[in-house]
């Protein structure tokens, strides 16, 4: 009789929950079909499945919980707030990383760590031997930079997870975060570290074992060491390896570091391409000289074989008629570096980025072929001109476009698909498993310095669409 009572006032709840607002509504719908279930001991829907359009109208963001963690993590800092400050395996990282791990424990996730650092925080789903649905990010930060690069899709990803427990999901396939060791070229040159082992670099793990070293010559495995990780004695870093279709979909949450969502007034881009850069070196040897004795027609400028350069790259990347092809002089050193004296040599550093990899490739031909002819013309010799890296573009995969475009949509939140012209960890994921982003609104495009900001509701929007993205794909 008991139970009967119990059935009957489920009903009437379930009833009455329809004219309640609807987060309210859709919480008592779930416990009132829990109770119907029990009575009857059957299911009125599969196990933790409300259906997508309902489970979109159950998801809540705590927000300022979010933005609290991420104003607690930023004073993980060797710089003075706002600024933030925090490089591969300092004192300040590791805290930063334990911070995290608090945080994925506290969600109730299985946590582990790689010989580098990468951290791993896992939900099991009903079907645990299924390759799981994963998602993060980074949290290292350059020098004098913001809070919000990275991090928010670390932290989001977390905040997404207890999204999903408290809506009452139940994943099939496992769910995963990752915390990428050191997304920023910071202390040792090289970007996306950990993403670049675990996609299987085998030249980098080599490199990393005996030649990377910091500015203060300390070796990459004596830093990692000092931060308790790379305790292996043979050095091995393969073990971070991890195989080709090890994660079933992949999806980072991340802000736009440009303008393009706050100009347009949109909540969501969905991104379906990484542009990847090329870094090349070049230097020009000529004769030095005093800066007025040596007559004009007389001068091996290396400095001027720069600068003519410098334009060289502008014109052609200009000259791909491409919005998407960029080029930058970064870096133009000159020696002896006085007022009074002709540049001896010249050292610039030069990045080339498109989703096209041939047409940003014939711009690095181009440039190359423009440094032979400037060299001939001034009588100066190229020293060196060395492609640093050549990393190929990586496109989102078509799946899970999809689905963060139908996440985007059921949440009522507008989106336009785009671009990332930034260097992800994504990218090097795509070697792994199908890859996705999800970009949201910062404050004038600003990232990599004190001001980079993203409200609280373009958060929380991003942590919808990334909840209810990683619910499809892990019930696929």
């Amino acid at each position: 009789m008991e139970s009967l009572e119990r059935f009957l006032c489920s009903i009437a709840l379930l009833v009455i929950s329809l004219l309640l607002p609807s987060n309210l509504a859709q919480q008592q719908q779930h416990e009132s079909i829990r109770t119907m279930e029990d009575f009857s001991g059957y299911p009125i829907h599969e196990p933790g499945q409300f259906g997508s359009i309902n489970l979109a109208s159950s998801l809540s963001v705590d927000a300022p919980g979010l933005q609290k963690q991420i104003d607690e993590l930023s004073n993980f800092s060797d710089a003075p707030s706002p600024s933030v400050t925090r490089v591969l395996y300092t004192d300040k990282d590791v805290l930063a990383r334990r911070y995290v791990k608090n945080l994925m424990a506290l969600a109730g996730l299985t946590v582990r760590e790689d010989a580098v650092g990468n951290i791993f925080g896992k939900w099991d789903g009903s079907e645990p031997n299924l390759p799981a649905v994963a998602t993060g990010s980074h949290i290292d930060a350059i020098p004098y930079s913001g809070k919000y690069d990275g991090v928010v899709g670390v932290l989001g990803a977390i905040e997404a997870i207890n999204v999903l427990k408290r809506s009452g999901f139940k994943p099939k396939r496992s769910l995963e975060i990752i915390l990428f060791t050191s997304e920023e070229p910071t202390r040792f040159g090289i970007s996306c570290l950990g993403s670049r082992l675990l996609a299987g670099s085998k030249e980098l793990a080599e490199a990393l074992k005996t030649t990377v070293f910091d500015g203060q010559n300390v070796s990459f495995i004596e830093a990692a060491r000092s931060a308790g990780y790379a305790e292996d004695k043979d050095d091995d870093l393969s073990s971070v390896f991890l195989k080709k279709g090890s994660y079933f979909a992949f999806i980072e949450l991340h802000i736009e570091q440009g303008p393009i969502l706050e100009e347009e007034g949109l909540d969501i881009g969905v991104v379906t391409a990484i542009a990847a850069p090329a870094s090349l070196k070049v230097e020009f040897e000529g004769n030095g000289g005093h800066a007025g004795a040596v007559l004009m027609p007389y001068r091996n400028d290396a400095g001027l074989a720069a600068a003519e350069l410098a334009l060289a790259v502008e014109k052609h990347v200009l000259e791909s008629e491409s919005i998407d092809t960029v080029g930058t002089v970064g870096i133009l050193e000159l020696h002896p570096g006085a007022i009074n004296s002709i540049p001896s040599k010249s050292h610039l550093e030069i990045d080339t980025r498109d989703i096209d990899e041939a047409r940003r490739n014939t711009v690095i031909k181009k440039i190359q072929e423009s440094a032979n002819t400037i060299a001939k013309k001034r009588k100066v010799q190229l020293s060196e001109f060395k492609i640093v890296n050549q990393d190929p573009p990586a496109l989102s995969d078509k799946l899970v476009i999809k689905k963060m475009a139908e996440a985007a949509t059921e949440l009522n939140l507008s989106h336009k698909m785009m671009i990332s012209r930034a260097y992800h960890d994504s990218l090097f994921m795509a070697r792994i498993s199908p890859m996705g982003m999800i970009f949201i609104p910062c404050y004038k495009g600003y990232s990599h310095k004190p001001e980079e900001y993203s409200s609280p509701e373009d958060m929380a929007n991003g942590v919808k669409v990334l909840s209810l993205a990683l619910a499809k794909l892990s019930l696929d």
